[in-house]
C-alpha cells in the first residue's frame, strides 16, 4: 500500500516566504481537521462501544488525511496480519503513531503526556488510547490492559524503546509489556524510517530532548514532502517476554538495514 501527496520536495533555496505561507496553510487545515475529528468522535461515541471497528476504520481515515495535509508519503511493506496482535515499533516521533494508524487499524499504548495535550489528548482518549507514566512503575497493570484488549480480537502497539531517537539507531527493549502476548496474540515488528532527499535517515523528523509539540508541528509545516517507511515483519513464535524483547528488536533493526540498501 502506499499513500502519496502530489507536492514535490523543496527546492534547493526555497523562499521563507513561501515556506511560511504553506506553514499557515497547513496550519489552518490542521485545525479545521482537528475539529472534524473532535465532531466526528463525538457522534461515533455517543452511545456506542468505544472499541467498535468502525471507531478503528474511522480513525484510519482521519490519520490518512491528516499526513496528506502534512504532504506525507507512507510506503508500506511486509504482511498486515488482521485480529489480534501486539505490534512493537521502534519510535522516532509523534508522527509515528498517525502514520502506523493509517497503515493498519490499531490501538496505541502512548505517554501519559499526551493525555494532557490540547485536543490531540481528548481526540486519543476518545478513540481507546491507552496511557502509561514511564517511570511510574505502571507496566504490570498496562500489559493487563493490554491482554484485554488483545481478548476482544484488537492490535495494541506499543514502544518498547520508552522514548524516541534520532532515528539512526534502535535502543533497546525493555521487556515487560511483551508479557501481554503470551498464548493471547502474536507478536508483530513495525520497522519506521524517515528518508530524506538522499534516502538516509531524516533526523529532522525526531521529536527528541526538550522539543515541544508546537514547535516540531511548525516545523514540520513547512516541510514540502516526507517521506516514511514501514516495515511489518513476519509473525515471531511464542516465547517468554526477554527473548520476545531481544528478537523483536533483532528484526526491526536488521528490516532497519535492509531498508538503507
Amino acid at each position: 500500500m502506499t499513500v502519496r501527496d502530489v507536492s514535490l520536495n523543496s527546492p534547493v533555496g526555497e523562499g521563507s516566504v513561501r515556506v511560511t505561507a504553506r506553514r499557515c496553510w497547513r496550519a489552518l487545515r490542521v485545525l479545521m481537521h482537528l475539529l472534524g475529528g473532535v465532531l466526528e468522535a463525538i457522534w461515533l461515541r455517543a452511545g456506542r462501544d468505544p472499541h467498535r471497528v468502525v471507531i478503528l476504520n474511522a480513525k484510519r481515515r482521519w490519520c490518512l488525511r491528516f499526513l496528506t495535509i502534512l504532504g506525507v508519503e507512507l510506503r508500506v511493506q511486509g504482511p498486515l496480519r488482521a485480529g489480534p496482535v501486539l505490534l512493537v515499533s521502534n519510535h522516532v516521533s509523534w508522527l509515528d503513531i498517525p502514520v502506523i494508524a493509517a497503515a493498519r487499524p490499531c490501538y496505541f499504548l502512548s505517554k501519559a503526556e499526551v493525555a494532557e495535550w490540547p485536543v490531540i489528548g481528548w481526540l486519543a482518549r476518545a478513540v481507546g488510547t491507552l496511557f502509561i507514566r514511564r517511570g511510574g512503575g505502571e507496566s504490570k497493570a498496562k500489559t493487563e490492559e493490554i491482554r484485554g484488549r488483545l481478548d476482544r480480537g484488537h492490535g495494541i502497539l506499543v514502544f518498547p524503546e520508552g522514548t524516541t531517537t534520532d532515528g539512526t539507531g534502535v535502543r533497546r527493549f525493555f521487556p515487560q509489556l511483551f508479557a501481554a502476548a503470551g498464548d493471547h496474540a502474536p507478536v508483530q515488528t513495525v520497522a519506521v524510517r524517515y528518508r530524506d532527499e538522499q534516502g538516509r535517515p531524516d533526523t529532522g523528523i525526531a521529536f527528541i530532548d526538550d522539543d515541544e509539540f508546537h514547535h516540531h508541528l511548525w516545523r514540520l509545516l513547512g516541510r514540502r514532502r516526507i517521506v516514511v517507511e514501514l516495515t511489518f515483519g513476519a509473525p515471531l513464535p511464542p516465547d517468554e517476554p526477554r527473548a520476545l524483547a531481544r528478537e523483536a528488536r533483532e528484526r526491526i533493526v536488521a528490516d532497519l538495514g535492509a531498508a538503507v540498501g
